[in-house]
């Protein structure tokens, strides 16, 4: 028969292990450098956003931001932008753009990335993927 005091200490491995395994799974995942989606659903070199459209009149001023697909798109100037992946490399959530801090944090576990990507804290190691910026007329292209 087994003690009470095994019992407890098995016990609490086995939902240790459960309670870390989806993270152990699901982190540090590679995906998010695929920009696939981008137009008509189908995998694309590039991704396009009509500028005009009304879900991305945020766009319109310097320091709006929207998502697009895997991205986030920023406007950074009078005439430029950037595109950077919008998962966090550390555990997959969607990071904000703070235009009072001119960074990204990630919500979940406080890592904070600069405006081109760089990681400013972790704990995030790796920098956000960016993208390269084409703006023709209303339309922005992301590549």
């Amino acid at each position: 028969m087994m003690e009470r005091k095994q019992f407890l200490t098995q016990m609490l491995i086995g939902s240790s292990l459960l309670l870390t395994a989806p993270a152990l799974f699901n982190s540090c995942s590679k995906e998010d450098d695929d920009i696939s989606g981008g137009n008509n659903g189908s995998s694309q070199s590039e991704t396009t956003i009509d500028l005009s459209a009304s879900e991305y009149s945020v766009l319109s001023a310097v320091g709006g931001y929207a998502y697009k697909n895997n991205f986030i798109v920023i406007r950074t100037g009078n005439t430029s932008y950037v595109a950077l992946s919008k998962i966090c490399t550390h555990m997959g959530c969607t990071v904000e753009y703070s235009q009072s801090a001119n960074n990204l944090p990630c919500p979940c576990h406080g890592s904070k990335y600069t405006i081109d990507g760089s990681v400013i804290n972790g704990p995030a190691t790796a920098a956000l993927k960016k993208y390269s910026v084409k703006v023709e007329g209303a339309l922005l292209t992301i590549s």
